[in-house]
């Protein structure tokens, strides 16, 4: 009997740490984007003033011709979690390849916040988004990539109420298209 209870207690307790796993690596991966991110110098004068951010632990991103990226994510006013976000993006032109990143969109005032928030949104063509890498420069934005070796030291301010940086995470991509990213909203 004491046999048969140890069984039946071990594969309950396999079966919840199953169901709570997903949700466990979920929280790893925002944890250690946003330590990414903080650890910035770029960045961390926006953590400390931003109205709010939208955190994307990982975009996926790839392309032959046309190309799609799609990423998910969680928005934050005054650091407490108020929702989540979905990032797509679709793009047309000479790319090749496949490459995956961390995302942070920094939130300027309530104005930009409700903007993004809305329910839908999307960044123009003419938006583009600050890459921090260490060891390697690269410029990432809604308008194309491109990487090069060394140091480069990146900077960002506001455009129309919001800054976005990247992170790389890995994979390599030549692109010159043009694209715009659009996000949804869903209030948790």
């Amino acid at each position: 009997m004491k046999h048969l209870f140890r069984k039946i207690t071990g594969t309950l307790c396999l079966v919840a740490s199953l169901a709570v796993a997903p949700q466990a690596l979920a929280e790893d991966g925002y944890t250690q984007a946003k330590t990414t991110f903080q650890q910035a110098n770029q960045t961390q004068k926006f953590f400390d003033s931003a109205y709010g951010y939208a955190l994307f632990p990982t975009v996926g991103k790839g392309g032959i011709g046309i190309g799609a990226a799609y990423g998910k994510g969680r928005v934050y006013q005054g650091g407490n979690y108020q929702g989540d976000t979905s990032l797509t993006q679709v793009s047309f032109g000479f790319q090749l390849g496949g490459q995956a990143y961390s995302e942070v969109i920094f939130f300027k005032d309530k104005a930009a916040y409700k903007d993004f928030t809305s329910g839908s949104f999307e960044f123009g063509a003419q938006a583009s988004a600050v890459a921090i890498n260490i060891g390697a420069n690269a410029q990432a934005g809604t308008t194309g990539n491109s990487v090069g070796a060394g140091k480069k030291a990146a900077s960002a301010s506001y455009i129309n109420g919001m800054a976005v940086f990247t992170v790389a995470k890995g994979g390599l991509m030549f692109e010159a298209a043009l694209a715009g990213q659009s996000f949804t909203f869903e209030e948790k």
